[in-house]
């Protein structure tokens, strides 16, 4: 869930991480997949500095759990 704050003359989203996410990667990956409104693997692993093959594993956690899709090559939040 997220929330909108405006800080001086811009607004701003406050992302809530999901509690069953304990690895800092699983929270990274996320917090990025949601903040962005959807990445590739490419994406996520030039902008987060992670290799592709660390992101894998993650990004098939997050879609188990039902907090990511995968819609044509693009790792979105899950619908609520």
């Amino acid at each position: 869930m997220s929330q909108t704050q405006t800080i001086g003359s811009r607004p701003t989203t406050q992302l809530d991480v999901p509690d069953e996410l304990n690895a800092s990667d699983s929270k990274l990956v996320y917090l990025f997949v949601a903040a962005s409104d959807g990445a590739t693997v490419d994406d996520l692993a030039e902008n987060l500095d992670l290799k592709k093959i660390t992101l894998f594993p993650v990004l098939d956690i997050l879609s188990k759990r039902n907090l990511i899709d995968r819609i044509d090559g693009e790792y979105v939040p899950t619908s609520a």
